[in-house]
């Protein structure tokens, strides 16, 4: 069942230092260096106004990249991006527990938001501890004094047992923000309230997609119904019937080290067995175009970089028709949908989900770019996740220990 947690509306915060740990992380553009506005920093930026407009006195803690990165940068930025999504001036302070931030603490006013610095500047952050060893250590002795409340928000940091996620809940009271909570509701939706779902299982981390599939396979329920193979997944299953995709394609997967999946693919297609679907036909890329080419007739000249037009019809079709009594995850794109020549297959399978009657839910870091990409917009699905790993583990079965921490309450 969905863990039982409490939210903001199980707690009065009005004039309480509230401490929320949003996750910040946002991808640098190469250009210039800077980070780029996005969906996460949008939707934390709703649980801050939320708590500001409720009379909290709140402070933000946030990470971005990792030491010895080069993303690894202050907060400053943020700050400035939260200012405009939230509609009210975000302060911030270029120190994380020392003197400066502590009075920049002790000086907040209801309905105030302060970021602190980035909190991988502590090497004690990373470390994967219980909650009541991260107590002990400086960040959360040092600011959990002066706080009232903890507000875990950062479902897509919450399977790693570090001191912001998990240190504050063994000494705080703790409740889920906004985007822990929608996350955990939609994940909820469909491994709890369905029993069967269609999977779409694409994009360029196969070894990903093998974790989901085999957690699934072992739950029994709720029951892959279909599985729709695309990406390197798809490939994946091509070559372990034996079909040999063209050296192009073949050198990729070599270099990537996706070789030894294969063996795991060929298992994995006897257990499925004609739940499985795979490409039949597949578009590669040959002088700068888009050429397509039935599996029968393998292998291709050039790489192989989406679906071919009959797959993607299929597969559109399947997902159109799946009903109410449905769910469907999908995890990664068709193909490179970041080339226009190869985003078809993404787009004719995203614009069949977005009609879809079932219950989908779209996971991985970029599905937001994709979605822009091909034309539709994140509204236009049932759920779209904000967490790429996380997700992944969490629908694996792995261990969350944030989400652990939750049902402390």
């Amino acid at each position: 069942m969905c863990p039982a947690f409490k939210t903001l509306d199980d707690v009065d915060v009005r004039g309480k230092v509230v401490i929320v740990r949003a996750d910040l992380n946002s991808p640098i553009d190469p250009q210039t260096g800077m980070i780029q506005d996005n969906e996460r920093i949008q939707a934390h930026a709703e649980t801050l106004k939320e708590l500001a407009e409720k009379g909290a006195r709140v402070v933000v803690l946030a990470h971005q990249g990792r030491k010895g990165d080069p993303d690894f940068l202050p907060l400053e930025q943020h700050a400035k991006f939260l200012s405009k999504h939230v509609g009210k001036p975000v302060k911030y302070v270029p120190d994380l527990i020392g003197e400066k931030a502590v009075e920049a603490v002790k000086s907040l006013r209801s309905g105030e938001i302060l970021l602190l610095e980035n909190v991988r500047i502590l090497d004690e952050e990373t470390a994967e501890k219980s909650p009541e060893e991260h107590a002990r250590g400086a960040l959360v002795s040092k600011l959990s004094g002066l706080a009232d409340l903890f507000v875990l928000d950062a479902f897509s940091a919450a399977h790693r047992a570090h001191a912001s996620i998990v240190g504050f809940a063994a000494v705080l009271p703790t409740v889920a923000g906004r985007v822990m909570e929608r996350e955990l509701k939609a994940l909820s939706e469909i491994l709890e309230k369905r029993s069967s779902i269609i999977l779409f299982m694409g994009g360029n981390k196969p070894d990903d997609c093998i974790k989901v599939i085999e957690a699934l396979l072992s739950r029994r329920k709720p029951e892959i119904k279909i599985l729709l193979s695309a990406g390197i997944l798809g490939q994946l299953f091509l070559a372990s019937e034996g079909r040999n995709l063209g050296e192009p394609s073949m050198a990729y997967i070599r270099k990537k080290g996706f070789e030894p999946l294969i063996g795991k693919v060929r298992d994995l297609a006897t257990k499925l067995g004609d739940r499985l679907r795979k490409p039949i036909d597949v578009a590669y890329e040959i002088d700068g175009r888009r050429e397509e080419i039935r599996v029968e007739n393998l292998p291709s000249p050039g790489p192989i970089m989406d679906i071919g037009s009959e797959t993607a019809s299929t597969y559109a079709d399947i997902i159109r028709s799946a009903s109410e009594d449905d769910a469907i995850i999908v995890k990664g794109p068709a193909g490179a949908y970041e080339h226009e020549n190869f985003r078809k297959g993404t787009a004719e399978i995203y614009r069949a989900l977005a009609r879809s009657k079932a219950f989908a839910l779209i996971g991985g870091g970029d599905s937001s770019t994709a979605i822009n990409l091909v034309g539709l917009r994140v509204e236009d699905f049932s759920y779209v996740s904000l967490a790429g790993g996380a997700l992944i583990h969490y629908l694996s079965g792995g261990k969350m220990p944030g989400v652990e921490i939750l049902m402390r309450g």
